[in-house]
């Protein structure tokens, strides 16, 4: 690497950086661009340059205009589809400097200073759930998907120790309600138990988890022959933002000796906030909990934390050993043995300069504002004649509808995408479709909400096409 081509390029990219972010936050460019591949592709010279090379720092800043053109605008005022966390400087600056020092962590020796943020962010989010650090441990992974597994597995070594050598009992049951996310199910067949072994519990009409119908639940897995690996609650789901009753669950797991795992990837954030952190009482009592920073924490993806309430936890669902690696290394802290990647990029420095450039308070902040706004969208929801809005929210997730049931909610979110000026996504609530906001952008206010509104109710006024 030139240190000059280094500095050049980088200066030229900033700058084209800071002018997308502030061109998005104004909202004044579509924050979806919908072009069809071959488009990209030929606007972004992708083949040339794949084959012939040619870019330098000369011409990298207006390639990455162009590039930056065709992007989903996550600081858009009107960026309201997805749980995908609006990046803060501390996290796009871990970036650069990963991209430059590249310190994979999962041995010591290969980053020190990569491994001690580790450990040090773990430490931090371990006393946020409410365990001792002492006791508790985790790791970090790249997202969501694989620390739902990565938790998994060490339930299954907790339940069923000889499963890694001897192989996978056929008597395992996974109990989760419908609404869990589909890495659940993806995981019970990577596990080897399938994805017919997740027996589903009982829930109310807005999909959350019924505390009085689990005796239920259990009594049908053993009928059936089966034994819980686990019981999965969401904190929050992720089609709707509400949570399950962690204290009722976590009290029944203790009662049978279940594993207890809480899928917090959206909604554990909340936890950073004195206001916020009771709607996920009883997180404490959960065996493992999932953290997604790169959600609601503002750092890029991926950066998730599987934390566990006892830390030998994980080294046990990882029972290998390779000859050119030290996996206990007295100088440090090595990772290697609870994670399912060998080589692991500086994950924690992403969240560790968000938490040194805006600390606790700062961070806090941020989830409180954007759940408030949440909570005002639903206000001007239920004000407006002909939106129908199933329940209070009770995170920065929202779904409802316009019109009676059966409208066409589809054919509404089509045609805001194609006007530009916002970016939602649906969802089914009790069996039918809904319209979903997701409020992650620091820079929507209540003037997007009413222009959304309207937008909505001129999208529902144009009639189909004969």
């Amino acid at each position: 690497m030139d240190a000059m081509e280094l500095r050049a390029a980088a200066g030229a990219a900033i700058e084209v950086l800071s002018r997308y972010v502030e061109t998005s936050a104004a909202g004044d460019v579509p924050v979806v661009a919908r072009r069809m591949p071959a488009v990209v592709i030929e606007q972004l010279d992708l083949h040339h340059l794949v084959r012939e090379g040619g870019l330098d720092a000369a011409s990298f800043g207006d390639w990455l205009e162009h590039y930056l053109d065709a992007s989903t605008r996550l600081h858009h005022p009107g960026a309201l589809a997805h749980q995908v966390g609006v990046p803060d400087i501390g996290s796009a600056l871990a970036d650069l400097v990963h991209g430059v020092a590249n310190q994979p962590v999962s041995i010591y020796e290969m980053g020190a200073s990569a491994a001690a943020l580790e450990h040090t962010v773990l430490g931090w989010m371990v006393e946020q759930v409410g365990w001792d650090p002492d006791v508790a441990g985790g790791v970090l992974t790249h997202g969501g998907s694989l620390a739902n597994l990565t938790a998994l597995l060490a339930a299954r070594a907790h339940v069923a120790p000889d499963a890694w050598g001897a192989g996978v009992p056929g008597d395992l049951a996974i109990l989760a309600p419908p609404s869990a996310h589909y890495s659940i199910a993806r995981a019970a067949g990577i596990l080897g138990i399938g994805d017919r072994a997740i027996m589903a519990l009982d829930v109310d009409e807005l999909d959350r988890v019924r505390v009085d119908r689990l005796d239920d639940a259990l009594a049908r897995a053993q009928a059936a022959g089966r034994r819980p690996l686990a019981l999965v609650a969401g904190a929050c789901a992720t089609s709707t933002g509400l949570h399950d009753d962690l204290l009722g669950i976590g009290a029944f797991c203790r009662e049978h000796g279940i594993w207890f795992h809480v899928d917090g990837a959206h909604g554990a954030s909340a936890l950073v906030s004195e206001r916020l952190r009771g709607r996920l009482a009883g997180i404490e009592l959960a065996d493992s909990v999932v953290w997604d920073a790169h959600k609601m924490l503002r750092t890029s993806a991926l950066c998730a934390a599987v934390l566990v309430r006892r830390r030998e936890q994980l080294p046990a669902a990882f029972q290998q050993h390779a000859s050119y690696l030290d996996f206990d290394n007295p100088e440090g802290v090595d990772v290697i043995d609870r994670q399912v990647e060998c080589t692991k990029s500086e994950l924690a420095l992403k969240l560790f300069l968000n938490l040194a450039f805006r600390g606790e308070r700062g961070l806090a902040a941020y989830v409180e504002e954007q759940y408030a706004n949440a909570l005002a969208f639903w206000r001007l929801l239920r004000e407006r004649p002909g939106f129908v809005v199933p329940y209070r929210p009770e995170s920065n997730i929202i779904c409802f509808r316009y019109g009676p049931a059966g409208a066409r909610q589809a054919a509404i979110r089509e045609r805001l995408l194609e006007a530009g000026e916002f970016h939602l996504s649906s969802a089914e609530v009790a069996g039918e479709r809904h319209l979903r906001v997701c409020v992650m952008s620091p820079t929507t206010g209540e003037r997007t909400f009413e222009r959304l509104l309207d937008a909505i109710e001129a999208a529902a006024a144009v009639r189909p096409a004969a």
